[in-house]
């Protein structure tokens, strides 16, 4: 068989986004891969079979899990086959492939490594595959291929010299520029992307919101933390005033002769810091040696807070190669202090986040309590309309009693607290290996098992709870199972569906969940997208669906930002794109939107949790505050914001930080001389009589000088003071993206035409500046504000700087340091690329090789220097819609 049996074809009218994908076919397909970045919902699978219809070949399926295999060829056989049973050329076996072979990562990773590892590629598998003449090869949920599978798939890739078809909802961006790199010599890069506004707009995903439930330790909990930071404060008073380290810091030889220690010092930019500010902290006189090094002749060094105390522990522990023999029982007994209160793991110190504090917070057992006031609340507002779904990490089936105490949160947990709290709610649980039904479906459950043609599934009774049944699973319909429990859930039979993320987190498709609880606290930024996929699928025949999608975090309320757990949460949502909770209309994603509580007690966490219960009740004014909100932009674009983080009012500076022209400075100064004039006139004219003789006159005018020199050389002074402190890259912000952009294109790290492509600038009234590439591919966008957001942000350590130089009337000198971004500065002939097109753009520059004495004195410089800034700015990719 060569090709599709005639008369295949989809059963209903393509999408919009759907058929743009497929009249740019040919186009994408010109390099062999076709990239496809679309979310759950958008109808991945069913345009990912098509595109196999239309090669029309030979075709290698593969994808994350058995779950989703089942769903592919379910979906081929009910939207393009009307059938119920697949044909005998789909197989689901990698070893006896047919024309449609569907498997697993994992099966055909095991296939291709069961060979002995001489012959390299399993000659049976590739043999097979190649004699059935798979041309064409479709990876789902291509984000998984960062991982080790990555080698068997560009493996059989090659072997076959197949063309791939990529789809993903979730590429991982935040991977390193390495394994970037990797995905896309497999994947090819992204062709194009649909994205979820799209698609609520669409009508093709469910006006959704996130809500976050914040829950405060229990008393157990709390104590354990008071306590670590009682002797975290003693602990570190106690080294600040140790005589054995300041002894081994002011005797140390890089101290002692820092110009001979150069190279370790260039090296080590944290730990030298670190010395110095510990000694700059008992007022020891620093030698202008150290002031020359660091650049610093003010002696301007931050404060010895936890951070550089746990840099200059790791170095006087674990990190002297001068004296490594030093001070060995002092040492070690250091050590045992600092393991004894937590502070000591791995190598690793940590006064500000304890690892143990970190995980008791993440697995609080009081998000039990969260989850039990979130499905009340639903299930009051929603009542048999409620499908709720909990989705977290483990199952714990030792659980699975009455008497049980519960300590842990697990499905088996969730399931038991909500039995015990809640006896009207139905409940289900769905795991690999262990299912739960209420007794009252058991007809909807045998029903179902019919249509699929599943029969004599044994059930037993929950021992102590006559109202629930246990299936039996066989592993002849362990994954039928799965399928017909979620059908009884979609029937409305079960309430709350309690699930692992393994089995349900990604593929499992279930349109009619309403409300979402991510009780996992295990989990990658791809993951967790994934997971809130799941809630935000629209359901036929219910328009007015939205889904409610709760977010769990336990807060500290010791230290101000709530802890680790809330810190967690705040990276996952760098993932998550969405309206505000209250107040703005904008889509976007991260955090912010949430309103979070700068403040974290009792009160105010109360308070919090009472209004995200408020506005979860709104869900009628949902959808018309998505229409709103998508009324005010047509695409979704990924961008750098570089945040306004003076002390001063925003407002106040707001000439100078947008604008930065001495003109508005001066403005201001002959303003306000006008002013004074006024003024000085009419006491002059008051004081006229007075003045006699020409002496008195003289007197008054230069006292009036010397008046104006103090009020107007002061006003001069703060504000050039206020230029230069303010003045940063966001005036050129614009012109430095492209002087970029044309060195990226120059250099061939992205193939676009200039002319396709436009850097955009603006800023907010908060007064954050925001710049992103309007036009090009989704990987040449990411490329792009990559290599930008390490232009702005602190130096590390880059491969080449560049000294960007300006003058105030040609007489005051300023240098500002930045990197060359990485995929620039591998050579010296790209980084001299980004040189020229910034001496065109932006303004006189100079490119420094740092892998040298002089690059390393100038990074290291900037490094100390953007240490002790009152204004380090410091970037982050937010998503937009615009």
């Amino acid at each position: 068989m060569k090709n599709f049996p005639t008369g295949i074809r989809f059963k209903y009218p393509w999408r919009k986004y759907q058929q743009r994908v497929l009249d740019e076919l040919e186009e994408h397909l010109q390099d062999d891969h076709l990239h496809v970045v679309a979310p759950p919902g958008s109808g991945k699978t069913v345009l990912g079979l098509e595109v196999v219809l239309r090669l029309n070949e030979p075709t290698l399926i593969l994808v994350p899990t058995i779950a989703i295999r089942n769903q592919w060829i379910q979906r081929f056989c009910d939207l393009f086959l009307q059938s119920d049973r697949p044909p005998s050329w789909i197989s689901k076996s990698i070893k006896h492939p047919a024309f449609l072979t569907v498997s697993t990562y994992q099966g055909v990773h095991a296939a291709i490594n069961s060979a002995d590892e001489h012959e390299g590629l399993s000659d049976l598998t590739i043999k097979a595959l190649q004699e059935h003449g798979v041309k064409t090869i479709v990876v789902d949920e291509a984000h998984h291929l960062q991982r080790e599978w990555w080698k068997s798939m560009t493996s059989v890739k090659n072997a076959l010299n197949a063309r791939i078809v990529g789809l993903t909802a979730t590429p991982p961006y935040d991977v390193s520029h390495q394994e970037w790199l990797r995905y896309i010599e497999l994947n090819g890069p992204v062709d194009t992307e649909i994205t979820v506004p799209e698609l609520v707009a669409a009508g093709d995903l469910c006006p959704h919101q996130d809500f976050v439930h914040i829950s405060y330790p229990t008393p157990r909990e709390f104590r354990k933390i008071i306590e670590f930071r009682h002797q975290i404060n003693d602990m570190a008073e106690e080294i600040k005033q140790d005589k054995t380290i300041f002894d081994f810091v002011v005797n140390h030889p890089v101290f002692v002769d820092p110009q001979a220690n150069l190279s370790w010092i260039y090296e080590e930019v944290a730990c030298y810091s670190a010395v110095l500010i510990f000694l700059n902290h008992h007022q020891y006189k620093i030698s202008k040696a150290h002031l020359e090094i660091i650049g610093n002749k003010n002696k301007q060094l931050p404060v010895l807070d936890f951070e550089w105390l746990e840099i200059l522990l790791v170095f006087y522990l674990f990190g002297d190669k001068h004296n490594p023999d030093l001070f060995p029982d002092h040492r070690g007994a250091l050590m045992v202090k600092l393991r004894q209160i937590g502070a000591l793991e791995k190598g690793r110190v940590s006064f500000r986040n304890n690892p143990r504090i970190s995980q008791s917070l993440k697995s609080s057992i009081a998000k039990l309590q969260s989850i039990v006031e979130i499905a009340d609340f639903e299930f009051k507002n929603l009542k048999k309309e409620l499908r709720m779904v909990i989705l977290c990490d483990f199952i714990r089936k030792e659980h699975l009693s009455p008497d049980q105490e519960i300590n842990k949160i697990g499905v088996v947990p969730i399931f038991e607290k909500l039995r015990r709290t809640n006896p009207d709610m139905r409940l289900g649980v769905l795991t690999g290996s262990l299912i739960i039904i209420p007794k009252v479906s058991l007809p909807v459950f045998r029903d179902q098992a019919s249509r699929m043609g599943v029969s004599a599934i044994e059930t037993t009774a929950l021992g102590y709870d006559n109202n629930y049944l246990i299936l039996k699973l066989t592993t002849a319909i362990k994954h039928d199972v799965v399928h017909i429990v979620t059908n009884v859930f979609q029937h409305g039979d079960i309430d709350v569906l309690i699930g692992t993320k393994s089995l349900l987190g990604e593929g499992w498709d279930a349109p009619a969940i309403n409300a979402l609880i991510l009780a996992s606290y295990i989990g990658s930024f791809v993951l967790s997208n994934q997971m809130r996929g799941r809630a935000i699928r629209v359901k036929k025949n219910d328009a007015g669906k939205t889904g409610n999608i709760w977010h769990l975090a336990c807060a500290d309320t010791t230290v101000p930002d709530g802890g680790e757990d809330l810190s967690l949460l705040s990276r996952r949502f760098r993932a998550f794109v969405g309206i505000a909770v209250t107040g703005g209309t904008g889509i976007e994603n991260g955090i912010r939107r949430l309103n979070i509580p700068a403040v974290f007690n009792n009160e105010t966490i109360e308070r919090y949790n009472q209004t995200m219960f408020a506005e979860a009740a709104e869900r009628s004014g949902l959808y018309e505050r998505w229409q709103l909100a998508l009324k005010e932009g047509v695409k979704l674009v990924e961008e750098i914001k570089i945040p306004f983080k003076g002390k001063k009012d925003y407002q106040k500076v707001k000439k100078l930080y947008l604008n930065k022209t001495i003109a508005f400075v001066f403005a201001e100064l002959v303003t306000g001389m006008l002013t004074f004039s006024e003024r000085i006139l009419q006491s002059f004219l008051k004081s006229i009589r007075g003045l006699d003789s020409w002496e008195k006159i003289y007197w008054w005018l230069f006292s009036l000088g010397v008046t104006m020199m103090f009020y107007f050389g002061r006003q001069i002074f703060y504000s050039l003071r206020l230029y230069f402190k303010y003045r940063d890259i966001a005036k050129d912000i614009k012109n430095i993206g492209t002087a970029l952009l044309y060195a990226l294109i120059e250099n061939k790290i992205i193939n676009a035409d200039i002319e396709e492509l436009e850097v955009v600038a603006s800023s907010d009234d908060s007064g954050a500046v925001f710049c992103y590439l309007s036009g090009g591919s989704t990987y040449t966008k990411s490329v792009f504000i990559q290599s930008i957001q390490e232009i702005v942000d602190p130096v590390e350590n880059p491969r080449y700087l560049i000294i960007r130089k300006s003058k105030l009337f040609g007489i005051i000198n300023q240098k500002d340091f930045h990197a060359v971004p990485e995929v620039l500065g591998r050579k010296k002939k790209m980084a001299l690329s980004l040189q020229k097109h910034w001496k065109a753009k932006v303004g006189s520059c100079k490119i420094i090789f740092t892998r040298n004495a002089e690059g390393r004195k100038l990074i290291l410089r900037s490094r100390i220097n953007s240490l002790s800034s009152e204004f380090q700015e410091t970037s982050e990719r937010v998503n937009a819609w615009k």
